[in-house]
């Protein structure tokens, strides 16, 4: 099976509801193209900016991109012209800087709230009371161009689903505060973006809106 051959299999079992970001990094433009053609798909997840602005660089202008890595505040301005969602915001000095380049452009970028959901310390995120702390402050209030659209988080590599399913419906729980509290009058904030290509499946059953799938359609690294 080829990237196209993969998508279709994993796009026909899932409701058509949950956005599939196609996890392209690494992987060559070419690659993306073909599933940009021969799949119809546009929506594309890298996590290195200067990778990212490289395959923006040569692709159609209507992919979506979504950027799910760490992001360094120097290489914000790299992607700010034309990413269309920075998932992995993952504290409040990042989404200031994310404000102040979108207002230089005059757009508004899409976000997501990361968490930290998993066991390793390696993972980037908030918890619950930074980002309710985040919430509260009135500077936070004050940033127009950027739009809070949901939550993102990723689970601990394990095999063990319990611990998987507990750290998802952590990461709803996270979401439903935040939403009740928070964004309940704001229809963009629905979304919850938790799931890759070894867990995904898991992740739809316990709630997730958008899915990052990698390997599952381009194959291993």
């Amino acid at each position: 099976m080829d990237c196209v051959d993969r998508f279709k299999a994993i796009r026909g079992k899932i409701s058509p509801e949950i956005k599939i970001v196609a996890v392209s990094k690494t992987k060559p433009a070419s690659l993306i193209d073909q599933l940009y053609l021969d799949a119809g798909h546009r929506i594309f997840g890298e996590n290195k900016a200067q990778e990212l602005s490289q395959k923006h660089s040569l692709l159609p202008k209507d992919i979506e991109w979504h950027f799910i890595g760490h992001l360094q505040t120097n290489k914000i301005k790299n992607i700010a012209p034309y990413v269309s969602m920075i998932q992995s915001v993952d504290s409040f000095k990042l989404l200031i800087e994310i404000n102040k380049e979108a207002k230089k452009l005059n757009r508004v970028i899409p976000y997501l709230i990361q968490f930290h959901i998993a066991t390793e310390e390696t993972k980037y995120g908030f918890s619950i009371e930074e980002a309710k702390s985040m919430c509260d402050d009135p500077l936070f209030i004050g940033l127009s161009n950027v739009l809070p659209c949901g939550v993102m988080g990723m689970a601990t590599f394990i095999d063990d689903e319990s611990v998987i399913r507990k750290e998802f419906r952590t990461l709803k729980n996270y979401y439903q505060i935040l939403k009740t509290s928070y964004f309940n009058q704001q229809a963009d904030f629905c979304e919850i973006s938790m799931g890759m290509s070894d867990d995904y499946k898991i992740a739809i059953s316990e709630g997730s809106t958008i899915v990052r799938i990698g390997s599952g359609i381009f194959g291993g690294r």
